[in-house]
């Protein structure tokens, strides 16, 4: 944990509740503000983006960064996270309903694993336009369809879609995961996204900002991103997402 300038015993058990919270939730210690991170900012400009592709929200921030990406010269790196893996521990009607929800996140694992994160960036366009083309609960069967459909339209082999119903990629979707949301703490969710080396759980959005919109919403993430000691803002959602998303003609490709 970052230690600041004031010492004694309050800020010794600071640290060690929180050294403990974090080891038993999260099993490391999540990075902090250092000046290696801030000098990383500084260099390495771009977007992680970690996608559990069942999340309507995460689908909504990957849309709104096309937005983004068609007017900045913008770095999108996907990379998978697991809904069913971040509430573990959890006992729960949503949490049990993960279970069934799980495949897609081990076939993108697979697409990741055998052909790169671009193509995992197109697979996941498709199966986005195929799943959120409305709000709703969709059903194991409708996943199921989706992520193959998805495979055949993007050229990936269709055996790819054995891997939603294996546990042969759960190690390496782990440990994507886990890249994702240490750093993040144990308050996080979905979406994830790493700015300019800063993690946060989020933005949230109810539906994708465009043009200016989506503009002037990255700069303002990314002005949050480069100060070290902003940590959240909330409020809470009060309706579904709007999903729904078609770039412009001629813009985003998938």
């Amino acid at each position: 944990m970052t230690r600041h300038d004031q010492t004694g015993a309050d800020l010794d058990l600071w640290d060690q509740v929180t050294r403990t919270y974090f080891t038993e939730r999260l099993g490391a210690i999540p990075t902090t503000d250092t000046e290696d991170a801030r000098q990383h900012q500084r260099t390495a400009p771009g977007v992680d983006l970690y996608v559990d592709p069942v999340c309507p929200y995460t689908w909504v921030v990957a849309c709104w960064l096309r937005e983004v990406a068609q007017h900045r010269d913008l770095d999108v790196r996907y990379h998978v996270m697991s809904l069913l893996m971040l509430n573990e521990g959890r006992d729960d009607s949503y949490s049990r309903q993960l279970d069934a929800s799980t495949g897609p996140s081990r076939v993108a694992t697979a697409v990741v694993t055998h052909h790169g994160g671009e193509a995992f960036r197109t697979w996941h366009g498709a199966f986005g336009n195929l799943i959120f083309d409305h709000w709703r609960y969709p059903t194991p069967a409708e996943y199921r369809d989706a992520a193959a459909v998805a495979l055949s339209e993007t050229g990936l082999p269709a055996t790819l879609a054995d891997a939603a119903d294996t546990t042969e990629y759960d190690e390496a979707l782990r440990r994507s995961h886990n890249e994702g949301t240490r750093p993040v703490g144990i308050d996080g969710g979905t979406p994830v996204v790493h700015i300019d080396g800063t993690a946060f759980f989020g933005p949230v959005l109810n539906a994708v900002p465009r043009g200016d919109d989506a503009l002037r919403l990255f700069d303002g993430v990314r002005l949050l991103a480069g100060c070290p000691d902003f940590y959240e803002l909330k409020r809470t959602r009060s309706t579904p997402p709007d999903v729904s998303y078609r770039p412009m003609e001629g813009k985003a490709p998938r």
